[in-house]
């Protein structure tokens, strides 16, 4: 397949995606709202880039039209119901319509692992409608689970490392919550291996880390990569339950994209760990790195600016 059409490719995945597809020498088109979103993919000299209302039927058809396979990034963390619903539902069957009506077949859609219409979370649930929305359009179809993604440039590890370079201790909401987190690198690998094998078709993958980790683990790991109190970290104590949902409350009323939502501390009540009972990523032949591996990589860039700027601030040197 050399024509690959990516919604929500200007993402944190998306962006791994077309840098993998290009090195392939294939032909990406990255639908969005706004082409300014999209100035890193518009490098890539096999990336085109096309401005889409998502709410226009008949433009999304034609914007899908003539490629081989399409790739759903679109998604959100916090919201409504009704804002679940139509991110995680509605658009994915909007997409399925578009993709009928221009004779378009092959469709991988990026879901989350945990996915499950029992869920406590409104996010997941919604996750799982999605998923089965797509899995029943008469599409070839291939989802693809993953755990929370660390990566250079995340919003998880990265997010973890500035709080401890501002807080002297970290409160954490739902500290003992298990999470097996996936690089980036290999969630993209995954998708592009999908778009090449048939085999996949039809299928659910849970894209996982080969480590398991407590949220409070994944905490004190960010902040002694990224070299916080001389590679120590900040101390880091678990919330009560009702003092978690406390702070998730407040945070829910701050401007901007919430850190932490009381929709995410009800998806913790459940562990966020491959369940052994669909594929994972050795299926597709990838060996999943370990976040002990790579977070370093990048997190420890920030210790050593960090440490050079004491030393010159201690010498007078600015």
């Amino acid at each position: 397949m050399k024509k690959i059409l990516i919604f929500g490719g200007t993402g944190f995945v998306g962006a791994q995606v077309c840098e993998k597809l290009n090195q392939l020498s294939c032909h990406v088109t990255v639908a969005t709202r706004r082409s300014g979103h999209a100035r890193e993919q518009q490098m890539l000299p096999l990336v085109y880039v096309a401005e889409v209302d998502l709410n226009d039927s008949a433009a999304l058809a034609a914007v899908v039209a003539g490629h081989d396979a399409v790739i759903n990034l679109v998604a959100i963390l916090h919201g409504s119901e009704a804002a679940f619903q139509k991110v995680h539902v509605q658009w994915p069957l909007a997409l399925a319509r578009a993709c009928k009506a221009s004779g378009v077949r092959r469709l991988l859609h990026v879901s989350a692992l945990g996915a499950s219409v029992d869920s406590p979370s409104r996010y997941q649930r919604s996750k799982a409608r999605g998923e089965a929305a797509l899995l029943g359009s008469g599409l070839d179809v291939t989802v693809l689970r993953p755990s929370v993604i660390f990566g250079a440039g995340d919003k998880f590890l990265n997010t973890f490392a500035n709080l401890q370079q501002v807080f002297p201790v970290i409160p954490l909401a739902g500290s003992q919550a298990r999470f097996q987190p996936v690089w980036v690198g290999d969630v993209a690998s995954a998708l592009v291996h999908c778009l090449h094998d048939t085999g996949t078709i039809g299928q659910v993958y849970e894209a996982c880390g080969p480590e398991v980790f407590t949220l409070k683990q994944l905490v004190q790991l960010a902040g002694r990569y990224a070299g916080i109190d001389q590679g120590k970290g900040r101390p880091v104590f678990g919330l009560p339950h009702a003092l978690a949902r406390l702070q998730a409350f407040f945070m829910e009323l701050a401007p901007g994209e919430p850190m932490l939502s009381r929709d995410n501390l009800d998806a913790m009540k459940t562990d966020n760990v491959a369940s052994g009972k669909l594929p994972g990523l050795q299926a597709l032949g990838i060996v999943p790195a370990s976040l002990e591996a790579i977070a370093p990589t990048y997190l420890g860039a920030r210790g050593l600016r960090s440490n050079l700027m004491a030393k010159r601030q201690t010498s007078g040197r600015f």
